[in-house]
């Protein structure tokens, strides 16, 4: 089986660049696809059959700054374009990735590179436990996108990431393997810095994902709105708290609970035109990632003795609208 641990800026594409494959066409897929085929990257889209039809039809739009590009890039529903793949960008959901890692273990060619781009902080165990010999890659995304259709991503602001190997692999993590992928990301205008501790990193994007997603799919409101409201504002501050207790107590090293909600503030004042992926869902009918969010929160306070009242209840009450919803069909 292939372990993806080198060669992912192998320059068997076009252009000196990877052959790159989305796996998980959604809004961060597309974002990120968009961005490095904009830039001459050979990349292709997997993804559901409106979505690829729309794709293959008229082209990917990519609304962005007020401006719609339309991105020829290819697009299809198999899995198969990942056997000819150097880089493999992980972006389905996190209640997806076992099923996602043995359909890429299954055809990665040796010395490719898998990313996960994903929800939550346990992916890539989770890719390694349903794969043995996978190693992927992980990175905190930063960016606020939406599909506005089939074939129609919607970007509402930022579009960083961080990049970093998660400890605990089949093998001694790789910098030069890091750094390649994080230079085709750089290369594509996509600001990529690299963490030699992406545990904290993802502990503070989930602080972030837990504080906006729920409360966002609950009022159905938009970012700004969220943040102006003392209420609101205040209930962030309590999530925050608790996630803050509970990545210290499972020996993350992430800032005080003070840092964190200014930095949460500062976040929904510049997107304040967002809306969270969890809102998004339960607008759609579709399952949510919320168990990998506030209810992962939830479980790793109760194996470590924490109590979180606030994320219990934020992950109970969307749960409680995701089976309402799901009822209605």
């Amino acid at each position: 089986m292939a372990d993806g641990r080198s060669g992912a800026g192998s320059s068997t594409g076009k252009g000196g660049w990877p052959d790159i494959v989305v796996f998980g066409a959604g809004a961060v897929g597309c974002h990120y696809g968009a961005k490095l085929a904009l830039a001459g990257a050979p990349v292709t889209l997997i993804g559901r059959g409106p979505h690829v039809e729309a794709v293959r039809e008229r082209g990917l739009w990519f609304d962005s700054g007020g401006t719609r590009r339309v991105v020829r890039l290819s697009a299809d529903t198999s899995p198969g374009p990942v056997g000819a793949a150097d880089l493999v960008l992980l972006c389905v959901k996190s209640s997806d990735t076992a099923e996602a890692a043995r359909e890429i273990a299954a055809r990665l060619r040796p010395g490719a590179t898998v990313v996960s781009m994903q929800n939550g902080v346990d992916n890539v165990d989770r890719a390694r436990a349903a794969a043995p010999g996978l190693d992927p890659l992980a990175a905190v995304v930063y960016v606020g996108a939406s599909m506005g259709g089939p074939g129609h991503v919607v970007h509402a602001g930022r579009g960083e990431l961080v990049l970093g190997a998660i400890p605990g692999g089949p093998g001694a993590p790789d910098p030069a393997r890091v750094a390649a992928v994080a230079s085709v990301f750089e290369r594509a205008g996509v600001p990529c810095p690299v963490s030699d501790d992406l545990r904290a990193a993802l502990w503070t994007k989930l602080v972030m994902n837990a504080t906006f997603n729920a409360l966002s799919a609950l009022t159905r409101g938009r970012y700004g709105p969220l943040v102006a409201d003392a209420g609101l504002a205040e209930t962030a501050r309590v999530v925050i708290d608790e996630c803050v207790a509970v990545a210290r107590a499972d020996g993350v090293a992430i800032a005080d609970g003070a840092t964190l909600h200014a930095a949460a503030l500062a976040l929904g004042a510049a997107m304040a035109t967002a809306t969270s992926s969890t809102e998004q869902d339960l607008a759609r009918g579709r399952p949510t990632e919320i168990d990998s969010l506030n209810g992962y929160v939830v479980a790793r306070g109760d194996a470590r003795g924490v109590p979180v009242p606030m994320n219990r209840a934020l992950h109970a009450m969307v749960r409680l609208l995701e089976r309402e919803r799901a009822a209605r069909g």
